[in-house]
C-alpha cells in the first residue's frame, strides 16, 4: 500500500509519499497549480511505486482550489479520497501535543490518516461530475437569498412612500405592483397620475385581472396617503425593483439548467410528493454519491443532523442538540423539504401528528420527519424504485 498526502492551497500544493511500512518514499515537495506541477507529481507518484502496489491519493475538501486537481487525479486512475479538514485537524492533533500546523506537516498528515483509518470511502468519477448539479443548486441558493434581501427592500420602500398599497393587494411582490411602482414610485406620483394611464398600466401588467375600479382605489389611496415625497427614495425603489425583476430572470435561466440535468439523471425521490426538483436537486448535488454511504444515518450525520452526544460518569446530556456539521445546504434542503412532504403525503401527515403529540416542538418534529425522509431517500436511491405510500 503507498498512500499520497497533498496539502491543498491555491498556488502549490504540498505532497507527500510514504508506504504502508511507514518507508518514507518521498519527502514532502511542493508543486506548482498547474498541468507541469500536476504531471510531475503523477511521474513521482509512479516512480515510488510498481504495477502491484495498492496507491491511495488523498487530499482535503478545499472548496474550488482542490477541484482542478482532484479532476486530474481521477482522470488518470488513483483512487483518491477527499477528507473532511474537521476530521483531519483532530487527527493531527491526535498524534502530537505540539501545536503546530504547516503545509508540511498536514501532507504527512493526510498520507498517515489514510494508511490508518478503514472506512474511509474513495472520492468517485460520479461524484465528481455532479459538481455541476452542486454548482447550480448553490448559485441558485444564493441567488434566491439576494433576491429575498431586495424583496425586503421594497417593503420597507413602500412603507415610506405609499403603505397604504400593501392592504389593497394580496402582496406587494407581484408584475402587477412592481409595473406600477416602477412607473409611479410613490403615493404622490400616483395620485397625480391620470386614471386612464392608471388603468392602462395595471391592467396589461395584471393581463386583464385588475380594471378600472382598482385604478380609482388605489388613486384614492395615494390621494388620502400618509407617505412621504422623497425622490431619492423613489429612485431606490425603482432600481431596486430592476434588480429584483433581473435576478428572477437569472433564476429561471438557472432552474431551466437544473431540470435539464435532472431530466438525465432520472433520480426516483421526485416521485415523493411535495419534493420538488429544487430541493431534489439540491440533496442529489450535496449527497453526490450514495455509495460512499453504508447507512442513512452516516448520511444523516453528513448533513450534520445527528443529535450531538455527551456523557461523562453520571452526567448525561438530556436535550441533546443538533450537530449542524457537515453540509448547510444539504440540512438546508432536508429541512424544507420534509415540510412540504409532511403537507403533501399522508404518511409523513401522520409521523409529524405523532410527534407533535408526544410533546415535541414543531421544529424538533420537523428534524424527526427529516430522519425519516433521510431513510427514505436512502433506500429509493439504492433500489431506484419510485415513491410507493404506505398509506
Amino acid at each position: 500500500m503507498i498512500s499520497v498526502g497533498i496539502d491543498v492551497s491555491k498556488d502549490k500544493h504540498d505532497c507527500f509519499i510514504v508506504s504502508s511500512e511507514g518507508e518514507v518514499l518521498a519527502d514532502v515537495f511542493t508543486i506548482p497549480n498547474n498541468m507541469d506541477g500536476f504531471h510531475r507529481l503523477l511521474q513521482r507518484i509512479q516512480d515510488c511505486t510498481n504495477s502491484q502496489d495498492k496507491i491511495k491519493v488523498g487530499l482535503e475538501a478545499t472548496g474550488h482550489y482542490s477541484y482542478n486537481l482532484l479532476g486530474f487525479l481521477l482522470d488518470n486512475g488513483l483512487t483518491t479520497y477527499v477528507l473532511n479538514p474537521l476530521r483531519t485537524n483532530l487527527y493531527r492533533k491526535s498524534l502530537s501535543l505540539r501545536k503546530t500546523k504547516t503545509d508540511r506537516v498536514d501532507a504527512r498528515t493526510i498520507a498517515s490518516m489514510l494508511l490508518s483509518d478503514a472506512g474511509l470511502k474513495p472520492y468517485t468519477s460520479t461524484a465528481y461530475h455532479n459538481e455541476e448539479l452542486k454548482s447550480l443548486t448553490r448559485y441558485r441558493f444564493d441567488k434566491v437569498k439576494e433576491r429575498a434581501k431586495l424583496k425586503s427592500s421594497i417593503s420597507r420602500l413602500v412603507c415610506i412612500l405609499f403603505p397604504e398599497l400593501e392592504k389593497l393587494v394580496p402582496t406587494l411582490h407581484m408584475t402587477s405592483v412592481y409595473s406600477l411602482l416602477e412607473e409611479l414610485p410613490g403615493a404622490k406620483q400616483v395620485a397625480a397620475a391620470h386614471l386612464t394611464r392608471l388603468k392602462t398600466l395595471l391592467e396589461t401588467a395584471s393581463k386583464g385581472h385588475y380594471k378600472r375600479d382598482m385604478a380609482l382605489e388605489i388613486r384614492d389611496a395615494a390621494r388620502n396617503s400618509i407617505g412621504s415625497r422623497m425622490p431619492a427614495k423613489s429612485l431606490e425603489l425603482q432600481h431596486t425593483i430592476r434588480l429584483t425583476r433581473e435576478l428572477d430572470r437569472e433564476i429561471d435561466e438557472i432552474e431551466e439548467q437544473i431540470q435539464s440535468i435532472m431530466g438525465e439523471l432520472h433520480s426516483p425521490i421526485t416521485t415523493i410528493p411535495g419534493l420538488g426538483f429544487r430541493m431534489a436537486a439540491m440533496i442529489l448535488a450535496e449527497v453526490g454519491d450514495f455509495t460512499r454511504f453504508d447507512s442513512p444515518d452516516k448520511l444523516l450525520a453528513y448533513a450534520g443532523m445527528s443529535p450531538s452526544t455527551y456523557q461523562s460518569g453520571q452526567l448525561k446530556n438530556c436535550y441533546p442538540h443538533m450537530e449542524k456539521r457537515g453540509s448547510r445546504y444539504l440540512r438546508y434542503a432536508l429541512y424544507n423539504a420534509t415540510k412540504y412532504v409532511c403537507y403533501w403525503d399522508p404518511a409523513f401527515a401522520d409521523y409529524l401528528a405523532k410527534k407533535r403529540a408526544e410533546g415535541k416542538h414543531y421544529n424538533i418534529a420537523i428534524s424527526h420527519a427529516a430522519k425519516k425522509l433521510v431513510r427514505l431517500i436512502f433506500a429509493m436511491e439504492k433500489s431506484m424504485q419510485p415513491y410507493c405510500s404506505a398509506s
